[in-house]
């Protein structure tokens, strides 16, 4: 039991930890997109177009965020089984 409870854990504390890595990730790289359109247009704000990875890499990071940190368990067949057994 304890082994099962130290593996959860382990899983859960390598998910927050690969979440922070796609943060940071997401951070540097939308930094970098962002200091290239600077550079290259003079700050011109007609055309920002570093607006699309930052949006469409952002909706994945909030599904990864929710994903780790807000476990649904509405499709959790773990939290099913725990239903039935709970019924006998």
């Amino acid at each position: 039991m304890e082994n099962q409870t130290e593996k959860k854990l382990w899983e859960e504390a390598e998910a927050r930890a690969g979440f922070k890595r796609h943060a940071l990730s997401y951070v540097i790289v939308n930094l970098f997109l962002v200091g290239i359109w600077y550079f290259s247009t003079g700050g011109n704000t007609k055309h920002f177009w570093p607006i699309w990875p930052v949006l469409g890499w952002g909706i994945g990071l909030v599904f990864h965020y929710l994903g780790v940190y807000q476990r649904n368990t509405f499709f959790s067949a773990e939290a099913e089984y725990e239903k039935l057994k709970n019924k006998r």
